[in-house]
């Protein structure tokens, strides 16, 4: 806001009300209370947003002014109001209406006093909350049940309460000038690199935007850059000790209020290809675990592309592998059964997320029928397609990230379509330029294929087996932490 749009308090409170029941929409809004009080021979007036506000700490706050004598509020007013009469621990004061607006429709209320060129602000608010229950994305057989709310503050509670380091640093932020929605960049001073938090909010400050309507989702498409890029530059967690791994590594954790998800930035390829249960076990069964995820990712970007090949060039294949050839080819084409399945599955997968959890028995007898036995006898679909089908589609749900499985079925797709226009050149080639893209590709200067290219052996080993954590005496060099010793 510029300073010619800014809008000093007066010391005559007619003009600061008149001013304020204005802005705020007094008379429109059912919800913006204004209420005119007189106490210790003064008028007052507080203006605050019904439901924002703790009903029983204001009413003891009115309660102690209304006891107040005239002689009491005499000399230096506001300091009093500040250290002695309004007994409360998140008090400020301004001296400008316009922001004076904004900390309203957040939720604190505003007490003008007559006489008074500054307004004070009691930050007495209250949000409708969830328990922090554990994400349904991220669950763990042992471990922590708690889990990320849609409150920024219970946030930062959730993750001090796991990082008790004096370095800890919460930075506050608003972005959107219609929105002001509340940003919290989360590092640990003593690790983080200053240059990675720097570029990091030079990016959140550059933003100029109305609002934040899809909060974490719309932030990530501002401050990653290369728009139509599918796969993620930042990593979404609503784990609390998720969070706190990270930023024990010298991550940068962006919170937005709004949103039970926490963006860790930067990440590579590999950090969306971990979860939190390799950790919850002992190490050589978290290294099974992590080779066994791996196995179904790979096989759910590669499995379709490389049986549609084999199967359009049965030659390519040894003598005792002619079995995977499909026995029959079907009424309708390969390429398209492949490609009417995959959208079949996509269906399913956002009739899932609509249908009301009563009839979700009756959605599964519906996909059973859809791309089961029925489909096949019909003549839509051949058995291995159904068959490999449903391994991708296990491979897709057991990637830990949902961003990364979803930018994976669209390489799939991808290679597919190229694998059937040019056969083995068009898979060979398709893989290769996907490998150029990912190794192109950069999160706030990290490359996103590190460890890999470029190559760092210590830091590949640690990214295929999970190495027990009293190995793990150092942190990743891509960060450049100040502190590389753990």
């Amino acid at each position: 806001m510029g300073d010619q749009n800014k809008k000093p308090v007066s010391k005559n409170i007619n003009e600061n009300i008149n001013f304020l029941k204005d802005v705020l929409a007094v008379d429109k809004s059912f919800d913006v209370i204004q209420l005119d009080l007189h106490y210790a021979g003064r008028n007052m007036a507080m203006f605050l947003i019904d439901g924002f506000v703790k009903d029983d700490i204001m009413h003891f706050i009115m309660k102690l002014l209304a006891d107040l004598e005239e002689e009491q509020l005499d000399g230096n007013t506001i300091e009093k109001l500040l250290k002695t009469y309004i007994p409360y621990i998140e008090i400020e004061k301004t001296d400008e209406l316009h922001s004076v607006v904004d900390k309203v429709l957040s939720g604190p209320t505003a007490l003008v006093v007559d006489g008074i060129d500054e307004v004070i602000i009691i930050d007495a608010r209250t949000y409708p909350v969830r328990g922090p229950e554990e994400p349904d994305l991220e669950r763990v057989v042992r471990g922590s049940r708690d889990g990320f709310v849609e409150t920024i503050v219970f946030n930062t509670a959730l993750t001090r309460r796991r990082i008790r380091d004096r370095s800890l640093r919460m930075e506050y932020m608003q972005i959107g000038r219609r929105s002001k929605t509340d940003i919290v960049v989360c590092y640990l001073e003593d690790i983080a690199d200053p240059k990675l938090v720097k570029k990091i909010k030079d990016s959140l400050e550059k933003i100029d935007t109305d609002a934040l309507p899809m909060a974490e989702k719309t932030l990530e498409e501002f401050i990653s850059g290369r728009h139509w890029n599918p796969y993620p530059m930042v990593r979404y967690t609503e784990r609390p000790d998720t969070a706190a791994a990270h930023l024990y590594d010298g991550h940068v954790c962006i919170m937005v209020d709004g949103s039970p998800s926490v963006m860790i930035t930067p990440t590579t390829f590999w950090h969306h290809l971990q979860h939190a249960e390799e950790y919850r076990n002992k190490p050589l069964v978290g290294a099974y675990f992590r080779f066994v995820r791996f196995l179904a990712v790979w096989a759910s970007i590669f499995l379709l592309p490389l049986y549609f090949l084999f199967a359009m060039q049965p030659e390519l294949l040894p003598s005792n592998f002619q079995f995977i050839g499909p026995n029959e080819t079907g009424e309708i084409p390969l390429i398209f059964q492949f490609l009417i399945i995959e959208a079949g599955i996509d269906m399913l997968r956002m009739a899932a997320i609509h249908t009301p959890s009563s009839l979700a028995t009756a959605l599964g007898l519906v996909a059973a029928l859809m791309i089961g036995q029925v489909a096949v006898e019909v003549g839509l679909f051949v058995n291995e397609v159904v068959l490999y089908l449903a391994i991708v589609a296990i491979g897709t749900f057991a990637t830990p990230s949902y961003e990364m499985s979803l930018a994976n079925r669209i390489i799939r797709i991808v290679l597919l379509i190229s694998t059937a226009l040019f056969g083995v050149y068009g898979f060979v080639i398709g893989v290769f330029v996907w490998m150029v893209y990912l190794c192109r590709i950069k999160s706030f200067d990290v490359p996103y294929m590190w460890p890999f290219i470029p190559f760092n052996f210590r830091a590949f080993r640690d990214v295929f087996i999970r190495t027990p954590m009293p190995l793990k005496n150092r942190r990743a060099r891509y960060l450049h932490p100040k502190d590389p010793d753990r």
